[in-house]
């Protein structure tokens, strides 16, 4: 079964910012250096802008690999 866009982006952030916003992980990191914090900023703000331009099919493949391979990773 196919997932919507959004479920795949929710999918994604819940693999890489755990249960925090991607907003609430840029505050986190800037906590602890502003300069971190700035970087912290650009790769979230990359990581939209490159899932803005993925397919919907690329993004859900993507994150299907991802989840595999942690899943494997966690055996």
């Amino acid at each position: 079964m196919a997932l919507s866009s959004e479920e795949t982006r929710q999918l994604l952030n819940r693999l890489i910012f755990d249960d925090s916003s991607a907003q609430d992980w840029v505050q986190d990191v800037w906590g602890l250096s502003p300069t971190l914090g700035e970087t912290a900023a650009r790769l979230v703000d990359a990581f939209e802008a490159v899932a803005d331009c993925t397919s919907p099919e690329q993004l859900e493949n993507l994150v299907q690999g991802l989840y595999k391979a942690q899943l494997e990773d966690n055996l």
